[in-house]
């Protein structure tokens, strides 16, 4: 611990403290012509390659290139408009964000990234993917590209000479596949009836048979697309599923996996006639979608800097990691706006529904923020429980990498520890529960436009300001059935 101390006085002393000192970038990790190559000789029917990235919502978009072009876009990139990262969550523009650099809509760059070609096994043709990154014409990466705003983040970090290891946790509905307005959950029948099953039913293998060829086909599409997938639960409401992530040791990785499973579950589920929903509060009444990570440190010797191996308490925790949780709990308030993106990710943030309310922690209890998992030294670990499964998994890993070096460089108090089994009463809620009072939070913020970037932050404010704007314009069949009789 007292050589962590030393690095941190030393990053410290480099950077003087200054918010708005450059960082430097990642090498990222760049396909070449023998990944391609040895993937066609694989599959020799690809005929079309779909080339994905994450927007700043953390929605992929992309485009598809014929075969003819694969190996110049393995060389060279394949050219495509900056703005396509920009749109809001209905892939339109906004008048109100102002373009800059992206007046006239030009071209950057997308390059191919290692180790994610893989083919698309729910679509009929003989069709691939891979992600890829947004870089400017001169070879630099592109700032609004949230790979890329995760690289930044991180580098920090690494500074202070540790690796993180991380891992996520994604929960979903399956919902029916009908011409409905609203969306019905998939429910299985009573055995022998036509009537549903009734309760929660919660961790219940029998829900796992009802959709084993489902989750089958998830399971082998994620060796197909090296997504390490391994848990799967039938969650706490009727209709939901929890599917985890191993843990790896490269947060950028993690978050590719988090996607990648995202567009897994979206297109095995149509292929098997219902759809897949990570909405953070689809249903009125019953569990949110949450994006759940665990996130661990170690030194250049391999050993857990959050653990504390001379402590006979339970949880032996360093005060390292008691320090990354206070940054985490410091900084939560700002960086509500990529727990929470949109306005559906408020509807989940209610009392007493397991859904985070204040920048609480506790050990083995799942009812605060920051949940410290029972473990032993090697894996001691911080759980984040506040992101909904609609948030880009790019900047939540982006913030909470921020929150724990500021935490652990400040010396940030979480406060007083929530212990086991300790039943919290009286729910303090203290984080922004409207997205347009949590983007005033973000802005007003003074840590994150370090890690994340002064142009970054402004310009993903204006984006979510703008479409929080519009929806709040919108009128709904709510108002209709609440207030066009009676008023």
């Amino acid at each position: 611990m007292v050589n962590l101390l030393e690095k941190i006085q030393r990053f410290l002393i480099r950077t003087d403290n200054k918010l708005n000192e450059p960082l430097p970038w990642k090498k990222m990790k760049i396909a070449d012509l023998n990944e391609l190559n040895l993937f066609l000789s694989e599959y020799p029917e690809t005929n079309m390659l779909e080339v994905l990235s994450p927007d700043i919502n953390g929605i992929l978009r992309g485009k598809r290139i014929p075969t003819k072009e694969f190996e110049s876009f393995f060389n060279e990139g394949v050219k495509s408009p900056g703005s396509v990262s920009l749109c809001n969550s209905r892939g339109e523009f906004s008048d109100d964000v102002d373009m800059g650099t992206f007046e006239g809509d030009p071209d950057n760059l997308m390059r191919p990234l290692a180790n994610t070609i893989a083919p698309i096994s729910w679509l009929k043709s003989d069709t691939a993917q891979i992600l890829s990154s947004f870089v400017n014409l001169d070879g630099s990466p592109a700032m609004f590209d949230p790979r890329n705003v995760l690289i930044q983040a991180l580098a920090p970090f690494y500074k202070l000479g540790l690796k993180a290891i991380v891992a996520t946790e994604l929960e979903f509905y399956l919902i029916e596949d009908s011409d409905q307005e609203a969306p019905k959950r998939r429910l299985a029948n009573i055995p022998g009836t036509s009537l549903p099953q009734t309760g929660i039913q919660y961790a219940m293998p029998e829900n796992l048979w009802d959709h084993d060829d489902f989750l089958e086909d998830i399971r082998r599409t994620c060796i197909e697309q090296n997504v390490p997938m391994t848990t799967v639960v039938s969650e706490f409401s009727q209709g939901q599923y929890e599917i985890n992530l191993h843990h790896v040791d490269d947060p950028v990785v993690a978050c590719d996996h988090a996607i990648l499973l995202k567009r897994i579950v979206k297109g095995v589920a149509r292929q098997h006639g219902m759809s897949a929903c990570f909405m953070a509060k689809p249903f009125t009444g019953i569990a949110g979608c949450g994006l759940h990570v665990h996130f661990s440190a170690y030194d250049q010797d391999g050993v857990n800097i959050f653990a504390d191996s001379g402590s006979r308490e339970t949880p032996a925790i360093s005060a390292a990691l008691r320090h990354a949780v206070g940054g985490l709990a410091v900084t939560m308030e700002e960086a509500m706006p990529i727990f929470a993106p949109n306005a559906n990710s408020y509807r989940r943030l209610i009392p007493g529904s397991y859904a985070p309310l204040t920048p609480n922690w506790g050990y083995n209890h799942r009812d605060v923020s920051l949940r410290i998992p029972v473990s032993d030294l090697d894996n001691c670990r911080v759980e984040h429980r506040v992101a909904g499964a609609d948030a880009n998994p790019y900047l939540v890993m982006a913030v909470i990498a921020a929150g724990i070096h500021h935490g652990m460089t400040q010396e940030c108090d979480p406060g007083k520890m929530i212990p086991e089994g300790h039943e919290i009463e009286d729910e303090v809620v203290t984080l922004p529960r409207l997205w347009s009072i949590a983007l005033d939070k973000f802005d007003a913020g003074s840590v994150l436009p370090y890690y994340l970037g002064e142009d970054f932050c402004r310009l993903f404010s204006r984006m979510r300001r703008s479409e929080c704007d519009d929806f709040l314009e919108q009128v709904s069949n709510v108002d209709y059935e609440w207030y066009l009789r009676s008023v």
